[in-house]
Formats: C-alpha cells, sequence, structure tokens
C-alpha cells in the first residue's frame, strides 16, 4: 500500500486537492507535542477549502501514517489493523481532526479514540476563513481546539460511563505549548496500577461473554445457557471479565447483535484489555469474520469453545482422534472467506496459469486428513464391536452411565468400583470412557458380577461434528444392557438438563435401553426440590455420591434391572 493513500469520503475532490492532502504525509510532527502550528494550520485550511473534516493519524515517532477525509469515526483504523497493546497501554496513534462547527468532539469521534485506544484526539474548530501567507504557509484558519483523552477508573467521568475526558476550549498556542508525552505516559503509569491492583492472571485468557436472548428463548434457559458458557470459558481456562447480553427477536444475519452492541462489545474490549469474545451461540463464519473485523479480537462460538475443551480433556489415542476430527470437520466451512490473501501459483509442467489457491490446497489436504482420521475411527468402532461380542460370549451384563457434564457420573464410578478415574468439579472433566468390574445382588440373593461404563458427559445442543466423531464412544451406551442417567439435583436447571440428555439418546441411530434416573448430590438440594423429583420420577434412585450416600440402594436397583434384561 502506498504511503499516500487516502482514506473516507474522496468524492468530488480535485486533483490539486488531492496532491495537498498527500503532502501531509512527509509533514513532520514534534514527539513531544500533540502538532506544531503550521501542521494543524495547513490541515484546516485544506479542510476549509473541500468543506469537509479531514482527520491526520500521527504516531509517537511524529510520522503521519494515515490520512482521511471524514470525521474520526469515518476514517479510523481497522482494529486489527492497529498496533498490539493492552489495557495498560495505549496505541502509539494521536489523532488531530477538524471540525466544520465550533463544538466539542461529538460522542461518535470519542467513540473512535476508545475503539483505537489513541493517545489523544485534537479537535480543530475552523473559523471558516483564513489568508495565504507569501511562501504557501497558511493561518488563521483554526479558531480553538479540544483535547480528548482516555479516561483511567481514577477519573470523575468514569462515575457517569464516560470513558473519556475532554478539555475547555484551548488556543492552538496553548495547545501546541503543552508536553504531549507527559500526558501520555501520566496515563499510561495510571492505566498499569489500575492494571495490577486488579490482579490479572497472566495465565488465564481475558474473555468476554456475549449472550443473545431471541423470541424463541424464555428468560430461564437464556440465563442457564449464559451460565453455562460462563462455566465453558472457566473450564477451557479463560477469566471471565464481563457478560454482555442484548435481546432481539432474531440474531441479526451479518453480526449476530446489532451495530450498537458490537459497538459496546469493542469499547469493552478495549478498555478492559479483552482478549476474546465468546458467543453463547453458534456463529457462521461470515458472522465471525464480520465481528472480529469489527471487534479487533478473537471471537469464538460456544461449539468452538467445546472443542477447545475437549482438546484440553483428550488423553487417550483414541480420544485424541475423534476430537481432531470434530475440529477439522468444525474448520473445513470456515475456511472460505480468506480471499487473495491465500492464493498462490503453481509452478512447472501444467500448473503454469493462475493455478490452484491456497483456499483449495488447504480444503484438500484437511479431507484427506478427515478421511484418514474417520477411517481410524470405524477401526475404533470395530474393535469396540469385538470387545463387546467376547463380553456377551462370557456373558457379563454391562450398564452404562449417562448423564449431563459435571452430573458426578465419574465420582459415582470412583465410589461404586473404587477406581481411580479423574474427577472434577469441571465440564467434561472426563472424555474416554472407563470401564470397571462392579458386584451387585441378584433376585435370587447370589452376587452377580457386570461391567459399568463411564461415557462422555453430554450438553446442551451437543455440536453434531462431536456426535458424528464420538460416534465410536456413543456406541457403548447403544450397545449396554442397562443405562444410568445420572441427574445433577442441585443444579438449577436440572429439568432441562434431563430434556437434553434424552434429546441426544432419541437421536441416535440405536436406540439404548430406557434409563434408570439416578438424582445426585441430594445432600446440597432443598426438600421443595427433592419431594418435586420424587413425585416427578417416582422410580428414580437419590444418592449424593461424594458422601457415599444411598449406593447400596443403588446396587439393589441396578440388579434387579440386570436380572430383567
Amino acid at each position: 500500500m502506498s504511503i499516500e493513500t487516502l482514506y473516507g469520503n474522496l468524492k468530488g475532490l480535485k486533483p490539486s486537492q488531492t496532491k495537498q492532502l498527500q503532502r501531509l504525509y512527509y509533514q513532520r510532527q514534534p514527539r513531544d507535542r500533540a502538532t506544531n502550528p503550521e501542521f494543524a494550520q495547513r490541515l484546516a485550511a485544506i479542510s476549509t477549502e473541500i468543506n469537509q473534516p479531514v482527520s491526520a493519524y500521527i504516531n509517537r515517532r511524529g510520522q503521519v501514517i494515515r490520512v482521511g477525509v471524514g470525521t474520526p469515526r469515518e476514517t479510523q483504523i481497522p482494529p486489527l489493523e492497529l498496533p498490539r497493546y493492552s489495557a495498560k497501554r495505549l496505541s502509539g496513534i494521536r489523532c488531530i481532526t477538524t471540525t466544520l462547527k465550533s463544538e466539542p468532539p461529538k460522542q461518535s469521534s470519542l467513540t473512535a479514540m476508545v475503539l483505537q485506544r489513541l493517545d489523544v484526539l485534537v479537535t480543530l474548530t475552523l473559523t471558516g476563513e483564513g489568508f495565504q501567507r507569501r511562501g504557501g504557509g497558511a493561518a488563521g484558519y483554526v479558531e480553538s481546539a479540544y483535547l480528548a483523552h482516555l479516561a483511567p477508573e481514577s477519573d470523575p467521568n468514569r462515575e457517569n460511563g464516560l470513558y473519556w475526558n475532554v478539555s475547555q476550549p484551548l488556543s492552538l498556542d496553548l495547545l501546541t505549548k503543552q508536553d504531549f508525552l507527559d500526558l501520555v505516559e501520566g496515563l499510561e503509569e495510571e492505566f498499569e496500577r489500575e492494571y495490577v491492583t486488579q490482579q490479572v492472571d497472566s495465565s488465564h485468557q481475558r474473555v468476554l461473554v456475549v449472550g443473545l436472548m431471541t423470541a424463541d428463548l424464555s428468560k430461564q434457559e437464556f440465563e442457564d445457557g449464559l451460565a453455562e458458557v460462563t462455566r465453558l470459558v472457566d473450564t477451557a481456562g479463560g477469566e471471565v471479565l464481563q457478560v454482555i447480553t442484548q435481546r432481539r427477536k432474531h440474531p441479526d444475519p451479518q453480526t449476530v447483535i446489532g451495530a450498537g452492541k458490537v459497538e459496546e462489545i469493542a469499547i469493552a474490549v478495549q478498555t478492559l484489555g479483552a482478549s476474546l469474545a465468546a458467543f453463547d451461540q453458534d456463529l457462521t463464519p461470515a458472522q465471525v469474520r464480520n465481528l472480529e473485523r469489527e471487534i479487533g479480537v478473537r471471537v469464538i462460538d460456544r461449539t468452538e469453545l467445546i472443542l477447545d475443551i475437549f482438546a484440553q480433556r483428550a488423553r487417550s489415542r483414541a480420544g485424541k482422534l475423534q476430537v481432531e476430527l470434530a475440529q477439522l470437520e468444525y474448520l473445513m466451512p470456515r475456511l472460505v472467506g480468506r480471499g487473495e490473501a491465500m492464493s498462490r501459483l503453481g509452478g512447472g509442467i501444467g500448473t503454469r496459469g493462475p493455478g490452484e489457491t491456497k483456499l483449495e490446497t488447504e480444503r484438500r489436504r484437511i479431507q484427506k486428513r478427515v478421511s484418514r482420521l474417520q477411517q481410524e475411527v470405524d477401526q475404533l468402532q470395530s474393535h469396540r464391536a469385538r470387545l463387546r461380542q467376547q463380553r456377551q460370549k462370557k456373558e457379563i451384563p454391562t450398564v452404562a452411565v449417562v448423564g449431563y457434564t459435571n452430573a458426578g457420573k465419574s465420582t459415582l464410578l470412583n465410589n461404586l468400583t473404587n477406581a481411580d478415574i479423574y474427577a472434577e468439579n469441571q465440564l467434561f472433566a472426563t472424555l474416554d470412557p472407563t470401564t470397571r468390574r462392579l458386584t451387585v445382588p441378584s433376585e435370587d440373593g447370589e452376587l452377580q458380577t457386570i461391567l459399568l461404563t463411564d461415557t462422555v458427559g453430554f450438553i446442551r445442543e451437543l455440536p453434531p461434528s462431536l456426535v458424528d466423531a464420538f460416534r465410536a464412544t456413543l456406541e457403548e451406551v447403544s450397545e449396554a444392557d442397562a443405562m444410568l442417567h445420572v441427574v445433577e439435583l442441585s443444579h438449577q436447571a436440572w429439568q432441562s438438563q434431563i430434556q437434553s440428555v434424552n434429546k441426544i439418546l432419541d437421536d441416535m441411530p440405536v436406540q439404548p435401553p430406557k434409563p434408570l434416573i439416578v438424582f445426585n448430590k441430594i445432600d446440597q438440594v432443598e426438600n421443595e426440590r427433592l419431594t418435586q423429583a420424587k413425585d416427578q420420577f417416582p422410580e428414580a434412585v437419590f444418592i449424593a455420591a461424594q458422601k457415599r450416600l444411598g449406593l447400596g440402594t443403588l446396587r439393589e436397583k441396578i440388579g434387579m434391572i440386570v436380572d430383567n434384561c
């Protein structure tokens, strides 16, 4: 890109006016002053001549790096093109802009300052006239100036919900004599002090959670889903800085949420120092690209968040290949839209001409990898099928343990069979199915041996790519002789969790056996909820796996179910 590139509304400009704007790039500015009188007057003169605002962006070396016709909002630097910075630093860029009216900077310009995290925003008001000195230097075009900068938490303006501080009108002479670097360094010291005070853990990614409540969701469903995404972020190792919500009848096809809310998120990203925005629903590839362009940080949806957790939790070879397969199937449609940056030319016989795009090469490579992984999953499926056949020959009944993630399945298996499975108060703490022997009483009073299999936890609207990738694991559920459905009764949304698990079971190609409902964590619920669950599910078993309450009754119930298989 040429150094003389102009931005904004260039329609109707004369060639001489375009050249005047381009010459601004060669006007070196002082490093310790926001601007000098000559540059300010030249900017004002051009603005007066074309009768439009003009904005110039200057780095701390005093170099003009961007010139545009329009307000700071209309000429702002895209977030992804800005230098890397954090909540304790400014971008190292200042903006000098003009306005045709004698008034302070508008909120849109101040918002643009926040979005770009500018060092300062200088707004020059114009007199509407001026005169030319001999030699071409302009004078008399600037009436007054306003100096705006970001407001630290200690600034009184923050109590009023404002992220900026705007000075009273200044004369050009006073503006150009102020120590610009002293102001900026003082601001950054204050931002750094606040950053340290917040006790930020650098090992955690700083995340904004965004929730959209549509017409087809009840308030309780929306709040439960939002709380679940927050838990997912925490499980993935992120730190939730803020939760931003919006209510709309339908998602916006371009950005899911409205333009005003996108701007609010972008401001929050800059002021809080967030590095990631996580949405509570699935996004299309186009929506992700649009949001990232406007917000300036990486955007992920609920499915990608779950996939990331699965990738962290996978330990066995089978688990790792199933997770990789799900990730690649998720990635495939998101390769589209990367544009010319992914194109390349071929070389050699038969490859001359336009060649193939890098996008096509990448897609074909992923397709090959997906095919290979699917073959491995098929082999895993066959291996598990052979193991099941061997168990069936030995006539050992199998019981699958299913349930919503974090319902306590692994804890239950540990306490029933003295196993040593990893069990934590986390979502998707375990992915790989684990089978252990358990003795339970039979109807004739004798003890019988069964195989108890812990399975991957379910979640509301389990991503289809995960269901497909984990089909080898989920077949353990379909082929079991009996099934326990563990429910976390202490969870606020226990009823909707039961529905979510039942929906996943109903969608399986082979219908699994009817489950026995096992309500867990009864020691953490009030009597009213316990009575409600007993009335609604009279055949259920009520336990507290961690405290080993009700496990004897559960053994007897399992024995009765196995005898009737």
